[in-house]
């Protein structure tokens, strides 16, 4: 598989952006933290042992154990720095978080898996850590993120310059989550996508919140040649144009994907093999059944 990503540099704006935090720019951690939480509550049963993976401020672990369903956590990081005192930290690179096999009843990951390059591989090595009948949980950024931010760039590289860079990255599709996990191995695979609206006052304010993120450009491909000022504020014009609200403020989408997984157990639902049905569905929905004509 061709890499797409500096992984060392998504680690280090990671890194920078946690030592350097703004204050709310984790609003979106905190969403996917709550999200998380929130399924993990309606979920009948206790976790003895978990794992929250690359979760930067560590809101997704503290709100997990909120619940009461967990027993354990420890958090799994790319530097000690990301740790609190006390706090058990384990360091690992973005792409192997080290997982023994079988150790772990749940997994939480929130918005880091959009900077893997081998999806495929990390999602198993996740299953692999599951114990039977495990949990996977993580929150995805997925396509439609940034797509306002995207468009403006573009246009604005192609009018200057007569090209454009990859300059924001590609984001995952909900479908093609949904069949990862599948070929991961998880059993009961259920993926969804909640799109949040952020308003902000220009362009510039936006992309000081995804630096503040640590989600500046970590592409291999991405441009290494400077651009001007004229850019930047051409790139500004077409977002006040095409995406602003009439108070004037300009619209940013986040798109994030909720993934849920099981290692596989012997206890969990089966899927009914075709054509063994014992109701009929025009019973069931007291109508008619009309045959159709071969």
């Amino acid at each position: 598989m061709e890499p797409i990503f500096d992984t060392e540099l998504a680690e280090t704006n990671r890194l920078n952006a946690f030592k350097t935090a703004r204050p709310g720019a984790d609003f979106l951690l905190n969403i996917a933290a709550e999200e998380i939480a929130d399924r993990l509550a309606v979920v009948e049963r206790q976790f003895s042992d978990a794992a929250e993976l690359y979760g930067t401020t560590g809101a997704s672990a503290r709100a997990v154990m909120a619940t009461g369903k967990v027993d354990r956590i420890y958090r799994v990081e790319t530097a000690v720095d990301f740790g609190a005192p006390a706090e058990d930290l384990r360091v690992a690179p973005l792409e192997f978080p080290g997982l023994e096999d079988q150790s772990l009843n749940l997994v939480v990951s929130p918005l880091a898996l959009h900077l893997i390059n081998d999806t495929p591989g990390f999602f198993i090595q996740v299953r692999r850590a599951l114990k039977p009948d495990g949990l996977f949980l993580a929150a995805i950024p997925g396509s439609g993120t940034l797509s306002e931010l995207r468009e403006c760039l573009l246009t604005a590289e192609t009018e200057i310059y007569g090209g454009a860079s990859p300059r924001v990255i590609p984001f995952a599709d909900v479908r093609d989550v949904g069949g990862l996990l599948q070929r991961a191995g998880f059993a009961l695979p259920v993926v969804d996508q909640e799109n949040y609206t952020v308003r902000y006052d220009t362009l510039f304010d936006l992309m000081a919140d995804l630096k503040a993120m640590g989600m500046a450009n970590p592409l291999l491909g991405r441009p290494k040649r400077p651009v001007s000022r004229a850019f930047f504020l051409r790139a500004a014009e077409l977002y006040a144009e095409r995406f602003s609200d009439p108070d004037g403020r300009i619209r940013a989408t986040f798109s994030i994907i909720y993934v849920s997984g099981w290692a596989p157990h012997e206890s969990q639902q089966k899927p009914l093999r075709p054509g063994s049905a014992k109701t009929r569905l025009a019973d069931a929905l007291n109508t008619e059944e009309i045959k159709l004509k071969r």
